[in-house]
């Protein structure tokens, strides 16, 4: 890949970056300085910075690490860096990852007796293709090292997570596809929450198998 279009790529990132974040912030998903967004490069990583709202970033201020975490251009990054790291390790063909506060995915997050293997249901097909299982991390203090290592354990096999009392890691093959699968989750924790007192009809084994193989849905 040639200089020019190195840097092509590292610029449309960036502003795809702020551009997510600025949509995050008019859903209402990513409150005050919460959520972090990243995309990945041929020579390193963009990682949104620390204490930055999503809905106000300058893509120029995007901060640029190395993948031995150094930073190589714009501002220090968010404390949750390692988050994203954790699925660019285990997941090569990984381009975005976004993490949010997201109002019903962190209250989804806060219940007691969730499923650790899948903390939502497969109440609609939409959530089964775009999301899979979700397997629930257990509390960890927010920027503790040790939160990287849980992740690892499940981010080969998972493409999103659920931290106990936190939120959602959702890692996608684009930052386009982490956006749609993150927005997806978040409705699907909505619709989970608006059902708890009901009798809910959810996928059948049979349906989530057909998913698989029309769309190759990973549950």
């Amino acid at each position: 890949m040639s200089h020019i279009s190195t840097t092509t790529t590292e610029n449309h990132l960036r502003e795809e970056i702020a551009e997510i974040g600025r949509s995050f912030r008019l859903l209402g998903m990513a409150p005050g300085t919460s959520g972090n967004i990243s995309a990945k490069l041929d020579d390193g990583w963009l990682m949104t910075p620390t204490n930055a709202s999503l809905g106000a970033l300058d893509p120029a201020a995007i901060s640029k690490l190395d993948w031995d975490g150094n930073l190589l251009d714009g501002e220090p990054p968010t404390k949750e860096s390692f988050l994203h790291r954790a699925f660019y390790d285990q997941r090569p063909d990984t381009g975005g990852i976004i993490h949010l506060h997201a109002t019903h995915s962190a209250a989804v997050s806060c219940l007691s007796g969730l499923d650790e293997h899948s903390c939502l249901p497969p109440i609609t097909p939409y959530f089964v293709m775009r999301v899979g299982r979700l397997p629930l991390i257990p509390y960890y203090r927010p920027g503790d090292p040790a939160l990287g290592d849980a992740i690892r354990e499940h981010a080969k096999t998972h493409g999103a997570v659920l931290l106990a009392n936190h939120g959602p890691v959702v890692a996608g093959k684009t930052l386009e596809a982490a956006r749609n699968a993150i927005e997806e989750l978040e409705e699907t924790a909505k619709l989970y929450l608006l059902l708890r007192q009901h009798d809910v009809r959810t996928l059948s084994e049979a349906e989530i198998d057909d998913l698989r193989q029309a769309f190759g849905a990973h549950w």
